[in-house]
């Protein structure tokens, strides 16, 4: 097949011997099958920005943190650099992911390194060498439902105990091989500490996954596996060996809204006569 621009660069460094084929084209990137040396492997084309319909919104990239200042600078600016700047960091963010969360036990790809847009790693396949489908193509029994969510949710633990939340977790970003699921896709994936928006991306991302798995398993439909994560991870007790119920009790009590008000309402009249006295010592002064 025609060798594809991008890839292009990596065939004359040696690091790519051929192109096969195209696997999949998606929201933020086109993946490739190629073959590196006698190893047969996926290239993973981040398409550009302004092609992408995935946008770098601004809550997947909060509490992402540059070291170097004049980058920094130049992505608050949105000037040419650091447009491209924001790109290789959004890049790169992927590749860091995976090899924290192959670390950590998480079953990811395994990347191979990020060269100018284009992401080596791991094709994930069955036993006789076919590309693993996505779990939006699988249908499976009850128990294989519970088996495989309960891995998941497993694998969601363990990255949350490296600080990391998906965040865009679906039967879409989910490989299904012979030994279970593999979580792909993590260019998006957030700071579970300097991320403001990390507690309901983990809901979001459990409860896409507790939905699917629910349709062959209803039962899974009533858990509250989410809460339940979030609340033991915000106490500090959250390890990848946390005995897990599903179950969550949500606080029962109502809010004392008349105290609220008063405690407002105090703080205001504090303000304003802390203003009172900074005009009064001006006008003396």
């Amino acid at each position: 097949m025609k060798i594809p621009k991008r890839i292009q660069p990596l065939i004359e460094d040696g690091l790519i011997d051929e192109v096969l084929r195209q696997l999949m084209s998606g929201k933020e990137a086109t993946v490739y099958v190629v073959r590196c040396g006698s190893e047969i492997c996926c290239a993973k084309v981040y398409k550009d920005a302004a092609k992408r319909s995935f946008k770098q919104a601004v809550q997947y990239r909060e509490g992402r943190k540059v070291r170097n200042s004049r980058r920094a600078r130049a992505m608050e600016k949105g000037s040419k650099f650091g447009r491209d700047e924001q790109e290789n960091l959004w890049h790169n963010a992927e590749v860091e992911a995976l090899y924290k969360l192959a670390d950590a036990g998480v079953r990811v790809p395994k990347p191979y390194g990020c060269f100018d847009g284009v992401l080596l790693m791991e094709l994930i396949t069955d036993d006789d060498g076919e590309v693993a489908p996505r779990l939006n193509d699988v249908s499976m029994s009850a128990e294989q439902a519970r088996e495989d969510f309960a891995d998941i949710i497993r694998d969601v633990v363990r990255m949350l105990c490296v600080g990391l939340v998906h965040g865009d977790l679906s039967e879409f970003n989910v490989l299904v091989d012979d030994y279970g699921p593999v979580i792909i896709d993590l260019p998006q994936a957030v700071d579970a500490v300097a991320n403001n928006h990390a507690e309901w991306m983990l809901e979001r991302d459990v409860n896409n996954m507790r939905n699917y798995y629910g349709m062959f398993a209803p039962e899974l439909l009533d858990t509250q596996y989410a809460k339940e994560i979030w609340s033991i991870y915000e106490a500090g007790k959250l390890t990848p060996e946390t005995e897990l119920t599903g179950l969550f009790d949500e606080p029962t009590e109502e809010a004392d809204v008349d105290s609220v008000l008063v405690e407002i309402q105090e703080a205001y009249e504090e303000e304003q006569a802390r203003l009172a006295r900074i005009n009064n010592a001006d006008e003396e002064g």
